[in-house]
């Protein structure tokens, strides 16, 4: 049991802490994103000792890489004698390989509440890390995320009405008809088949719309579709307010010819995905698991891409040549093209 004396000087040092200080987080939900590996990010609500509060939106990566940074500053080996500077971290959940995604996303939450819990009850010390501090730190990019859902923080209600949906004008729907058949290469991606009638959401980009199917909704290139009434202008212009979607060109090239496919991810076209991400991509999106990714240098040839530090310089020589290469809009500076493993020098000609 602590003593008084311990209680009054712990409550001195608490009154003593900066107003932004978070006090409490609580996941409120999750969200799905899209992007060259798909994933599962929690929306968290932070309360400060000002009692604001305001959402961040955190992937269990960053749980874990900050664990990992609070374990070296203050992990003592000998838990029955701490230091001065060490303390008792709480257990984080550990990492899992294999599963459904969502449902390991869902089955965290109650265990990474009791790790938020236990973590920002810990001495005051340690609340002013620097990397704890970060963390529940709502960044800019956080403040102007709009969160599609907050489960969690709705109250209960004993009855849940059942609003009827309003059925679709069939005649005064903006629309579009399959000309061809559409295979989607993500799950943001509609499949579509010839003569369907897809009914238009809004414009992602210069060569994408959104859409819905066969109560499926996804994007899809618009070269596929023939406009039968086309978007409201704002809508058109890709104002709607929904996901924005970024485009990476890439090249499959085989002996037998090139396969050419956009592919949309739910990125910014700043983003610099990893070596690891986009190669599993990529063996999705062409179906085939012996495969190296390369881009094209200014002279033409194939530059092998084997790791994180060989994605930086494509992307700087991609950004690089953008003045001279017109791209749509939404569309990656660079390109990727994949070859086989097993040969490359044969593709070394001029695309």
């Amino acid at each position: 049991i602590m003593s008084l004396p311990q209680q009054l000087r712990d409550q001195s040092d608490f009154d003593q802490l900066p107003l932004n200080i978070p006090i409490s987080a609580t996941i409120a939900d999750i969200e799905e994103i899209k992007g060259f590996i798909d994933y599962f990010r929690f929306v968290i609500e932070v309360k400060t000792k000002g009692e604001s509060k305001y959402l961040i939106y955190r992937r269990y990566r960053e749980f874990f890489n900050l664990h990992q940074i609070l374990e070296a500053r203050y992990s003592s080996e000998n838990l029955a004698k701490l230091g001065p500077n060490t303390c008792i971290l709480p257990p984080l959940p550990g990492k899992i390989f294999l599963g459904n995604k969502k449902e390991i996303a869902e089955s965290r939450i109650p265990e990474l509440n009791t790790y938020m819990k236990r973590l920002l009850g810990l001495p005051t010390w340690v609340l002013l890390d620097e990397a704890l501090r970060m963390f529940f730190y709502q960044t800019e990019q956080d403040s102007e995320h709009q969160p599609r859902a907050l489960r969690r923080l709705r109250p209960n209600t004993r009855k849940v009405k059942q609003v009827k949906s309003q059925k679709m004008d069939l005649f005064s729907s903006p629309r579009a008809e399959a000309m061809f058949d559409f295979r989607g290469n993500s799950k943001a991606e509609l499949n579509l088949k010839k003569g369907e009638v897809i009914f238009l959401l809004r414009r992602v980009n210069v060569d994408w719309l959104e859409g819905t199917v066969n109560n499926q909704t996804g994007i899809f290139p618009e070269t596929f579709v023939k406009i039968i009434k086309p978007l409201p202008e704002s809508d058109s212009e890709g104002e709607s307010g929904g996901h924005t979607y970024s485009c990476l060109r890439c090249f499959l090239l085989t002996p037998s010819g090139v396969d050419t496919r956009d592919v949309c991810v739910q990125e910014d076209l700043s983003i610099q995905p990893s070596y690891k991400d986009l190669l599993s991509r990529m063996r999705n999106v062409f179906k085939v698991d012996d495969i190296a990714l390369n881009y094209r240098d200014p002279d033409g040839d194939l530059i092998r891409i084997l790791d994180d530090e060989d994605v930086q310089l494509m992307i700087k020589e991609g950004r690089r040549q953008q003045d001279k290469v017109k791209r749509p809009v939404n569309q990656f500076p660079w390109e990727l093209h994949v070859t086989t493993t097993s040969d490359l020098s044969v593709y070394n000609t001029e695309a």
